[in-house]
């Protein structure tokens, strides 16, 4: 599962609000109602929050892995 929760706290502590972003940067109110109900965001909308927020990915979302899910069955890629 992907928790936006890190966003939040980084709001919180660069002093942005929600408002800002949407009137000063032109996002979209939609992308933070996703986001409060945990629906799935694209990754340019990822960028934007990182560009705008001067921030890292792991500053705007993590990954809580469900233990009750399946481990995935496909060969693992070598990185």
């Amino acid at each position: 599962m992907i928790s936006y929760r890190p966003f939040w706290e980084t709001l919180r502590r660069k002093g942005v609000s929600t408002y800002v972003l949407i009137n000063r940067y032109g996002m979209s109110s939609n992308r933070f109602t996703r986001m409060r109900k945990g629906l799935p965001l694209s990754t340019t909308s990822i960028d934007d929050f990182c560009r705008i927020l001067d921030c890292r990915v792991e500053e705007v979302m993590e990954y809580i892995p469900d233990r009750a899910a399946a481990p995935c069955k496909g060969r693992a890629e070598s990185v």
